[in-house]
This record gives structure tokens, C-alpha cells and sequence, in this order.
């Protein structure tokens, strides 16, 4: 039986298409927002944004970026097949920039109180990635 298969029936995972430039961009140290500005539609991108200006104690400028993550992975997952619902496995690399940016926006939203978004963002990643929560928690 293969991982991540629903045997209630419900839609079957969703696996965005690889990107790979990216991530090999990032890999190779180029900053995240000269990332961004080359590849604006990676959720990867904005997530490192985010990431970087929490660390940094920057909590609205991380929000900001998250959730332009958020968007552009999903627009990135409907373009894909997905429907609004169902999983968005984590152990599949393309896949890990929208839900990075998802773990991001829920941090972002509860650190600045909108408590209703961070629940919304949380229960939403645990939906869509068990594992997604727990790695990225």
C-alpha cells in the first residue's frame, strides 16, 4: 500500500511539479530575496523570507512574506489538480515551500495576535501534512 493512500476515499494527494531553480538557488547561498525577485511564483522563496525576518524580529515583515507564500503555492496547488482539500504530502520536496510558508504564516499570525488565522493556518497544515506539522512545529 502506498504512503499517504486514503482509504476513506477522499481526494487523492496533491504533487506540485518540481522547481527545481529555487531551491538550488538558495542552496547555493543567493539571498532569499534575489530568489524571490527571480522566481516570484516559488512559495520556497517567501518562506526563507519569512523565516529569516522572524528570526530577526522582524513579525509583520515575516507575515507579509508568508502569506505571499501562502498564495502563490496555492495557486500553485489548484494549477495542480487540488481541489480545497486533501493531503499535501511533505515528504514530497516541491511541496515543502507552500507548506513551509503555511507553518510560517500561522507563526507569524499568532506572534502579532490574530488568533482566529493562527488556528485557521495551524489546522490547515495539520490537515494537509501531519508531518508538515510535526517537522516544522
Amino acid at each position: 500500500m502506498p504512503i499517504n493512500e486514503n482509504l476513506l476515499g477522499g481526494p487523492p494527494p496533491t504533487h506540485l511539479p518540481d522547481d527545481p531553480e529555487p531551491r538550488a538557488a538558495l542552496a547555493a547561498g543567493t539571498a532569499p530575496a534575489d530568489v524571490a525577485a527571480k522566481y516570484p511564483a516559488s512559495s520556497l522563496a517567501w518562506a526563507q523570507l519569512a523565516d529569516d525576518a522572524f528570526e530577526a524580529g522582524r513579525t509583520v515583515e515575516s507575515y507579509a512574506y508568508a502569506r505571499t507564500g501562502y498564495h502563490r503555492g496555492l495557486d500553485a496547488l489548484r494549477r495542480a489538480g487540488w481541489k480545497g482539500h486533501g493531503p499535501v504530502p511533505f515528504e514530497h520536496e516541491p511541496n515543502r515551500g507552500f507548506l513551509r510558508a503555511l507553518h510560517a504564516l500561522a507563526r507569524a499570525a499568532r506572534a502579532i495576535g490574530e488568533q482566529e488565522e493562527y488556528e485557521r493556518c495551524t489546522a490547515f497544515l495539520r490537515e494537509s501534512s501531519p508531518t508538515a506539522a510535526d517537522t516544522l512545529s
